[in-house]
């Protein structure tokens, strides 16, 4: 398989569900806080080292070309292939065939979904079909995904058993074995799709996280919420905030509770410039009887009564309580917590920043597409893979503090490229 290079997105919908907005406007152009919802896509690509883009346009496409231009504001190179109305999806890739890499990236122009290419591309590789697509999982789906991640049967009409994932685009393609399956280009592409499934030639990869779209009023609001900027950090506890237990023990009670120098500093100096904060702990010593409910939830009372005093504010606690031998999805370094804390704040993860002073935290934040901020000894994360290293490491929270304020500070900045106001969904 080729490195991926380019994505190519299909954009020529008229976007019926979403009148009357669209009587005017294509549907990636819909704005959402303020930019075209195919601006985050854009944005999204770039930081995930895709520098070109083909857009596939139709309805209204002379609207997305006076918008993004060539791409260099947003720092990629865009370039178009328009069709009528008209064309089915199928048909748009088809005719823009002579244009694509031999590996490439196919997306639909109103979901988004935080992934990590990476991670993509490896289990792409593994499957050697040709195409991957990304699922989620989902009651009444359109997708039944087989334990060797091959998909076993696509149904656009949802009515066969046993469909529990959905598609949402986000597909690695190889570019010839995959014109070869378009039989027919006057069809959606969703009978492409079909075919490799029934074929055994459909590979699937689930993420974990909930996707986002604007397929009709109500999704596009709630995906407004979703991509609004945020200051919320996610935070490790023990030996992030407070010094660690000796080994095999725990901190069972609030007197036995340290911070550790500099924490509640920094704590602070990123509060003042407006974040705030979700704890995400493992602590099976409530499994082991080690620690009782009660005082746990003394101590993080405790913590939020004594930062609450210096203007930070804990807006959630997530604890894992379970036994290492429990199977959970909660106990880090499985992502459960951090998913979680997304569905309830509203956080984009990949615009997230999780706080920890272990090579596990960095894994979490890993396995849920969320930045990371490593506090410790750099030489811990030897060990670690490269496409996983924290993106800002520390000794401590106090030296990490400003580095991650600058880091949302041109996440901000990035964000204002392009915005313009527009009709509120």
């Amino acid at each position: 398989m080729s490195a991926v290079r380019q994505a190519v997105i299909l954009c020529g919908g008229l976007g019926t569900r979403l009148h009357p907005y669209t009587l005017d406007l294509p549907k990636p152009m819909i704005p959402t806080n303020g930019r075209p919802f195919l601006a985050y896509l854009v944005d999204q690509l770039r930081d995930q080292g895709i520098g070109k883009i083909l857009l596939l346009t139709g309805y209204r496409g002379d609207q997305i070309e006076r918008y993004f231009g060539d791409g260099g504001a947003f720092g990629v190179e865009i370039s178009y292939s328009a069709g009528p109305v008209e064309w089915e999806t199928a048909k748009r890739i088809w005719e823009a065939r002579a244009r694509f890499e031999p590996c490439f990236m196919l997306m639909y122009s109103d979901n988004f979904i935080p992934f990590d290419l990476s991670r993509l591309a490896a289990r792409h590789a593994a499957g050697g079909k040709p195409l991957t697509v990304s699922l989620c999982r989902k009651e009444n789906g359109n997708i039944r995904l087989g334990a060797s991640g091959v998909v076993e049967a696509y149904d656009s009409s949802r009515s066969r058993p046993g469909l529990d994932h959905v598609e949402v685009g986000y597909m690695l393609a190889e570019r010839d074995r995959l014109l070869a399956a378009i039989t027919d280009p006057e069809k959606s592409f969703s009978n492409v799709l079909k075919a490799l499934a029934a074929a055994g030639e459909l590979a699937g990869y689930a993420l974990k996280d909930r996707y986002q779209s604007i397929s009709d009023p109500e999704r596009w609001r709630k995906a407004e919420r979703y991509l609004a900027a945020k200051r919320i950090l996610l935070v490790d506890r023990d030996g992030t905030l407070n010094v660690k237990a000796p080994k095999a023990q725990y901190v069972a009670s609030w007197t036995q509770f340290q911070w550790l120098p500099g924490a509640r500093e920094g704590l602070k100096m990123l509060a003042q410039a407006g974040f705030q904060f979700a704890l995400i702990t493992n602590q099976a010593g409530v499994a082991r009887g080690m620690i009782r409910q009660d005082d746990l939830d003394d101590i993080h009372a405790r913590l939020r009564e004594d930062l609450a005093h210096d203007g930070v504010e804990i807006l959630r606690v997530y604890v894992c309580p379970h036994h290492w031998d429990d199977g959970c999805d909660c106990r880090k370094p499985k992502p459960g917590m951090l998913l979680q804390a997304s569905h309830d704040l509203d956080l984009r993860l990949d615009r997230t920043v999780y706080i920890g002073d272990d090579t596990r935290d960095v894994d979490t934040a890993a396995a849920s597409a969320c930045m990371s901020a490593y506090v410790g000894e750099p030489g811990e994360l030897a060990g670690l893979a490269s496409d996983i290293q924290p993106r800002i490491i520390a000794r401590g929270l106090l030296e990490a503090a400003p580095k991650i304020i600058e880091l949302f500070e041109a996440w901000e900045r990035t964000d204002a490229v392009g915005a313009a106001p527009g009709p509120a969904p």
